[in-house]
């Protein structure tokens, strides 16, 4: 059996956090909802008032920061990056080698159910590079190119 059948959309918390190394309060994505390996991939993140950065960003007015948004995006491209590359899983880890055209357009809120959708660019033995969009409610909140390295 493929590694990667066992990973089929959704992907729930458990899934991802056999695959990521992340932990609370730093895993910033919740469930995989598509995935087409080697090619795209849809997951989401339910934005919380519990969220530890909240209490100082800002307080009476929360708003998620956007760098925190760009890794939630860079962690469901993990997923896709260790998903198209299986013999990856359990082996490397996926860092984050560089960050293009990133554009925030709308502030996110408590309450907001963020969905990153992400396609592969293009992607070699150790060097990966995704085209990220960020929505809440089909609004485009932000937008970047994510490189990516296995190391």
């Amino acid at each position: 059996m493929d590694v990667t059948e066992k990973y089929e959309p959704p992907i729930d918390i458990r899934g991802i956090l056999e695959l990521l190394p992340h932990r609370y309060p730093f895993i910033l994505v919740d469930r995989v909802l598509e995935i087409d390996k080697g090619k795209s991939i849809v997951g989401l993140k339910n934005v919380s008032m519990g969220e530890p950065f909240f209490q100082g960003h800002f307080p009476g007015e929360p708003v998620m920061p956007g760098v925190l948004i760009l890794e939630g995006m860079a962690q469901v491209g993990g997923l896709l990056a260790y998903l198209s590359a299986p013999d990856m899983i359990g082996e490397k880890l996926v860092y984050f080698a560089g960050l293009d055209k990133v554009r925030f357009r709308k502030i996110v809120r408590p309450g907001d159910q963020l969905i990153f959708k992400l396609d592969m660019i293009r992607q070699k033995t150790k060097l990966t590079k995704m085209s990220g969009k960020a929505y809440v409610n089909d609004e485009l909140v932000t937008e970047a190119e994510l490189m990516a390295t296995f190391a």
